[in-house]
């Protein structure tokens, strides 16, 4: 009962903070601030009212317009806020099944996982739709994301109470070990850049991609961010082939091969899969693999 309360109630946080998350979502691009003026109408300016600020709810009773000007509200917020409450929902409900379970882990470590794997989550659903939107990775999110993630899995260590009575040359072997993922998750975007610029002459690859790399590296170690890597290119591909398959007048561009892509998007769906299934994906490839 306290697990599904807890979860519940996770699901209503992530609803909340995925609800500011849009309003951070449409005003970091324009240079605005995210906490004045209140949530308006972007088309009319119309100040909302509470009943239109209900996440996912005020988009269906609204019809996904705004009640004034009748201007479209983009999918964009509904699916922002569910996805972001989703994914709280499932780190509370994993956090508490550990919590409860018979290693009985410290409360303070699985909490302060728990907090950290769900900010990892809003940072990744924030450079995800960013990426969609703008083609933009804000340096202040990833550098910041590669900070809290190298701390939290260096200091904090896995999920494991003997972890503090290591010897401080075992954690500094951990940390020299996360500092060669962030370097090594880094360094393969970097080849794939350079390598393309040597064959086509012009930026294949954003610095903001390897960047978003480098995070994923922080909080996944080197197995998730290369996990993440290939999921990010698979969906990529697809997304190219659909793509490629529209009619001219639907892409936007007669030359479809020039078109930017949002590789941080991809990157971003694929670190969160891998957040999530990751061990169990690479148990069961290794497995087929006979490895």
């Amino acid at each position: 009962m306290i697990r599904i309360f807890g979860t519940g109630l996770a699901a209503l946080l992530g609803l909340a903070f995925g609800s500011f998350l849009n309003v951070c979502l449409s005003r970091w691009p324009e240079g605005e601030s995210v906490v004045t003026p209140r949530s308006h109408c972007r088309t009319c300016g119309r100040t909302l009212t509470w009943w239109e600020n209900i996440p996912v709810l005020s988009w269906l009773f609204l019809g996904g317009r705004c009640r004034t000007c009748n201007a479209k509200i983009s999918w964009r917020y509904p699916l922002v806020e569910l996805l972001t409450g989703i994914l709280f929902a499932v780190q509370a409900w994993d956090s508490l099944g550990l919590l409860f379970s018979p290693s009985k882990l410290s409360s303070d470590i699985v909490l302060m996982h728990a907090v950290g794997m769900a900010f990892f989550y809003w940072m990744l659903v924030a450079l995800a739709m960013l990426d969609a939107e703008h083609l933009w990775l804000p340096n202040w999110i990833t550098f910041s994301g590669i900070a809290l993630g190298f701390a939290l899995t260096t200091f904090l260590g896995p999920l494991d109470d003997s972890w503090w009575s290591q010897s401080a040359t075992t954690m500094r072997a951990s940390a020299i070990s996360d500092a060669l993922a962030i370097a090594i998750a880094t360094a393969l975007i970097l080849v794939i850049r350079w390598t393309y610029w040597l064959i086509r002459r012009r930026e294949g690859i954003g610095l903001g991609d390897a960047k978003l790399m480098a995070m994923l590296g922080a909080w996944l170690g080197l197995s998730g961010a290369l996990l993440s890597f290939a999921i990010g290119v698979f969906l990529g591909a697809i997304f190219a082939l659909i793509l490629l398959g529209l009619p001219a007048s639907r892409r936007g561009s007669e030359n479809w091969s020039a078109a930017r892509l949002p590789l941080g998007t991809f990157l971003c769906i694929g670190g969160i899969v891998s957040a999530l299934w990751g061990q169990s994906i690479i148990a069961a490839y290794l497995h087929w693999a006979g490895l």
